[in-house]
């Protein structure tokens, strides 16, 4: 657990943080979601708003435990892998990190990896739209959760060298309990939370913070291998 605490303290913020990033793509890709047929009653509804941001998150937790799969697979197959995993999580966080305090565009082209998958899942949100009750607004959050976002893939490649398939999850529901709640107060005050959040020094500050969450995740799995055990004379 003592291992997988920076992941999650990582996610958590990328995803709290992040969520200015969300609301922007949301708000480009109203015609493809028709969000905007539905921003008045999410307004009305937080209740739908809810339901909607859970069918995202649900789909998160999925993907992570698919990549956690991948990557405790791995493991387990080449052990001495584990710490080169590890060093490899924490180097992501740090990116994360940096990109968050100073908006690097290093992790951007990440993004461009779902676009093909997105074209072909995209469809399915129109079938679903206008939203008309909550299992509708669940299904789409579901395929919401599918968007092609640079953010969103690279606290993957973190959940990705989580040591099982549960922490993949929970690193990804961490991410996405942070982009809750920009998301479900869109129109209720999410402007006001964004503009907190990209203030300059709130973002260096907490930025700064997830690259020591980085270092710490690089710095536990070496030194554990650079102890050298004592022998009894």
């Amino acid at each position: 657990m003592t291992e997988l605490l920076p992941l999650l303290s990582a996610a958590l913020l990328a995803g709290l943080l992040g969520s200015a990033h969300c609301l922007g793509m949301c708000a480009g890709i109203s015609g493809l979601f028709a969000v905007n047929a539905e921003v008045a009653s999410m307004r009305r509804s937080i209740p739908t708003a809810l339901t909607y941001n859970t069918g995202r998150v649900i789909t998160y937790a999925v993907l992570g435990t698919i990549v956690a799969a991948f990557g405790s697979a791995i493991v387990k197959a080449s052990p001495n892998l584990a710490v080169g995993i590890r060093v490899l999580s924490g180097a992501i966080i740090i990116l994360v990190g940096l990109k968050i305090a100073f908006d690097l565009r290093v992790l951007n082209a990440i993004e461009r990896m779902g676009g093909t998958l997105w074209a072909r899942i995209a469809p399915a949100a129109k079938l679903l739209v206008p939203v008309t009750s909550l299992p509708k607004a669940l299904a789409l959050g579901v395929v919401w959760g599918w968007l092609p976002c640079g953010l969103v893939y690279s606290v993957l490649m973190i959940a990705a060298t989580s040591a099982s398939p549960i922490g993949g999850a929970a690193t990804m529901v961490a991410f996405g309990i942070g982009t809750m709640p920009a998301m479900v107060l869109t129109g209720l005050g999410a402007a006001r939370l964004s503009s907190v959040l990209q203030h300059r020094g709130t973002r260096i500050g907490l930025g700064l913070l997830v690259v020591a969450m980085g270092i710490l995740t690089i710095v536990m799995p070496l030194s554990k291998l650079l102890t050298v055990p004592s022998h009894p004379m």
